[in-house]
């Protein structure tokens, strides 16, 4: 068994680095498409890309059995994935992830941020993203680590890439979970970035998932990478 990491919107790869020294089979994190290992120009990137990227990140490397870990936003790639290589996943794993309703772009389903994530958004204004469309470390502190020390912090924000903003306006295609893989959502209980009445509607869209909790905030595979490599490793 193998575990393939699918990380989120604005960041890369290295935001598993943390928990996979806790993880008890052999993983790998991906890097999207526009940042780390796989340039590309962001202005084109689509989640179609994603998709490609990751299925055939496990098609060269021969990977089988494998269970496919999505963090926030890659809500958007792993049904995708499971279309297109349904018989090499075990598993898909959604930890705080977003997962639109067939058709509906994520940018209609999200909520309200956390209160004190909402006065920092207000304060800032349109400063939300700077010249190279990395979100305000003021901002992304409230949403993402909440449950972090200053160390930790500095050491998250400062892997915040630029994002591919089109693909949040892309309708969802959730034909992959029309396959019988099991599937599993982790719910982070502290998260400012997705509330849990936004993860619960989530867990609709899935259908028929196994649920586990976690007090953890947005990047819990950074603040409590062996609490949540301990979920992964159960499954």
């Amino acid at each position: 068994m193998t575990y393939v990491l699918v990380h989120g919107g604005g960041f890369a790869g290295s935001c598993w680095d943390e928990i996979r020294p806790f993880l008890g089979e052999p993983s790998h994190a991906v890097d999207l498409p526009g940042r780390g290992a796989t340039p590309r120009d962001l202005a084109t990137v689509t989640v179609a890309d994603f998709v490609d990227s990751v299925a055939e990140y496990i098609i060269e490397r021969d990977l089988s059995d494998v269970t496919l870990v999505g963090h926030s936003m890659a809500g958007l790639t792993l049904p995708g994935v499971a279309e297109v290589v349904p018989t090499r996943i075990r598993r898909l794993v959604f930890v705080s992830c977003v997962v639109p309703p067939p058709g509906t772009p994520l940018l209609e389903v999200l909520g309200e941020l956390s209160p004190h994530a909402k006065e920092v958004a207000e304060r800032i204004g349109d400063r939300m993203l700077d010249g190279h469309g990395v979100m305000h470390r003021d901002l992304a502190g409230a949403m993402f680590c909440n449950d972090m020390d200053e160390d930790l912090v500095a050491s998250t924000l400062a892997r915040q890439v630029p994002e591919a903003v089109g693909v949040l306006s892309e309708p969802s295609d959730l034909t992959g979970l029309r396959r019988p893989i099991p599937r599993t959502y982790i719910r982070l209980l502290q998260d400012a970035a997705i509330s849990l009445e936004v993860q619960n509607r989530m867990i609709d869209n899935l259908g028929d998932a196994q649920v586990l909790d976690l007090d953890a905030a947005h990047m819990a595979m950074i603040s409590r990478p062996k609490e949540l490599a301990e979920l992964i490793n159960a499954l």
